[in-house]
C-alpha cells in the first residue's frame, strides 16, 4: 500500500483547491469529528484524519449541483487524490460520503465520514448563533431541538444526520455529544473557541 502523505501536504491540498474560509472550517470540523472516532475505536487516527480532511477538497471547484456520479464533487477529487498516490480505502470513503457516487457504504471509516458530515456542519451552525459564538455554548439538547426547525440551517440534510447515527449503531444523541466534544478539543482551529467575556 503506499505511504500516506503527510497532514500537511493534505492541508496544501485542500487550501489549493478552497478558497472559502467556512469550507477550511468545515473540512476541519469534520477531521476532528473522525480522528476522535478513530481514537475511540483503535482505528488508524492518521488515514481518517486525512481522509475527513479531504472528503471536499474539490466542491468549491465542482459543486456538482447535477449529482452526477462520474463527474465534478467528489468524482473530481477522486482522480486528483489518485494521481498523487493517496490510498484507494481513503478515495472510496471520500466518494460513499455521497450518496449519488453509486459508492455504497461498507467500512466503519465510510460510515464516520458520512456520519459526522452533515452533522459538523450544523453543529457550526448552532454555534454561531449563540452569543459567544462558541462551540462551548452547544448542548445535545438544543442541537436535537433545532434538527426539528426547518427554517434553521436548511442546507443541513436532517436524513443524513439520522442515517449517519443509525449507520453508526450509536443513539443520535450520543453522536451529538460526540461530536460536541471533539469540535472543542479543535474550537480554535474552528473560530469556535470561549470568548473572553467583558
Amino acid at each position: 500500500m503506499p505511504a500516506l502523505p503527510s497532514r500537511d501536504d493534505a492541508w496544501a491540498l485542500l487550501c489549493e483547491y478552497t478558497q472559502n474560509e467556512s469550507l477550511r472550517k468545515h473540512a476541519l470540523a469534520v477531521e476532528a469529528s473522525v480522528r476522535a472516532y478513530a481514537r475511540k475505536t483503535g482505528a488508524d487516527e492518521n488515514l481518517w484524519g486525512i481522509t475527513a480532511l479531504l472528503h471536499d477538497f474539490d466542491y468549491e471547484r465542482w459543486p456538482n449541483d447535477a449529482h452526477s456520479p462520474t463527474e465534478e464533487h467528489p468524482a473530481g477529487g477522486a482522480a486528483i487524490l489518485r494521481e498523487r498516490g493517496y490510498p484507494e480505502e481513503m478515495i472510496r470513503a471520500i466518494l460513499s460520503h455521497a450518496d449519488y457516487s453509486g459508492v455504497p457504504r461498507e467500512t466503519s471509516l465510510e460510515h464516520t465520514l458520512f456520519a459526522c458530515d452533515e452533522l459538523a456542519g450544523f453543529l457550526t451552525a448552532c454555534s454561531l448563533v449563540k452569543p459567544g459564538k462558541s462551540i462551548f455554548e452547544v448542548e445535545p439538547d438544543s442541537v436535537k431541538r433545532k434538527l426539528k426547525d426547518k427554517a434553521f440551517a436548511r442546507g443541513v440534510n436532517r436524513e443524513d444526520v439520522r442515517k449517519g447515527a443509525e449507520e453508526l449503531g450509536i443513539p443520535i444523541d450520543e453522536h451529538i455529544a460526540f461530536c460536541i466534544a471533539a469540535m472543542r478539543e479543535a474550537a480554535d482551529a474552528l473560530g469556535l473557541e470561549r470568548k473572553a467575556t467583558a
